[in-house]
């Protein structure tokens, strides 16, 4: 087990453990006629995190979303910061990462143009150029929207997990995973770089994919649900105010893991 092999030899190295990143990961879901679908990306092999694994869209916070000001449909970054017990800025920020993220590896846009009305064609050529600018960092999301007069939509995002990396691990992310329903008149594509192959599947079916265990973990949970619908209903629900924390045991039968 290759997980027990890195937490073998970070233990005998003595060093102390990274500091994790904020970050965000967004699973795209849309219906289909016995239930539904995510999308997924495989990490493309000279991708320094997890290469060759599949993933769903994400990525790490940009601290300058913190103290931004972003129109915003939705529940308040103070709602988010309650729920995700962050503080404001950092909670807006992750959002943002999400949106962001979202945008620049699959070109899914969770944004308004104008109210109640997401943001549909985007075809134009000043879309992609946008979206390019976001990969290069040339301005950030909240810059791009204010200056493009978008709003974004947290209403369109649900937090269901939130995960903690492995001490072992030398990189190391506090990742917010949300859900999001695809949006009906855009499509998700292959844009970003980080992948060289996408895939929509079930739950089920993404879970035989190669994949680190928060995501193979958080597959086996939407497994159990009949639609989006259901899935959205039980995210309402749920405690995302500490994160999981992966742990390697090891004992005379082998290595395996256990979540604290």
């Amino acid at each position: 087990m290759w997980l027990a092999e890195n937490a073998a030899q970070f233990q005998a190295s003595g060093n102390e453990p990274a500091v994790p990143r904020l970050a965000a990961t967004v699973i795209l879901m849309r219906p289909t006629e016995d239930g539904f679908e995510v999308y997924a990306q495989r990490r493309a092999a000279t991708m320094a995190f997890a290469p060759g694994m599949y993933a769903f869209p994400g990525g790490s916070v940009d601290p300058s979303d913190s103290d931004a000001i972003i129109d915003w449909v939705g529940p308040r970054p103070e709602a988010w910061a309650e729920r995700m017990t962050l503080p404001v800025g950092l909670a807006q920020a992750v959002v943002c990462a999400a949106v962001r993220e979202l945008y620049e590896e699959a070109g899914v846009l969770l944004s308004s143009a104008a109210p109640d009305h997401i943001v549909s064609d985007l075809s134009d050529g000043r879309w992609e150029a946008a979206r390019t600018d976001l990969v290069a960092r040339r301005h950030s999301l909240t810059e791009w929207f204010a200056a493009a007069g978008l709003a974004l939509r947290a209403d369109l995002l649900v937090p269901w997990a939130r995960w903690l990396t492995p001490e072992f691990e030398p990189r190391r992310f506090d990742t917010f995973f949300f859900l999001a329903r695809m949006p009906a008149d855009q499509r998700a594509r292959d844009v970003g770089g980080e992948a060289d192959h996408t895939v929509w599947l079930s739950p089920a079916e993404a879970a035989t994919l190669p994949m680190l265990p928060p995501t193979l973990y958080t597959l086996g949970e939407l497994a159990l649900y009949t639609d989006i619908d259901a899935v959205l209903a039980a995210a309402d629900q749920r405690d995302v105010s500490a994160p999981v924390r992966p742990v390697v045991e090891v004992d005379p039968d082998g290595a395996w893991l256990r979540l604290a």
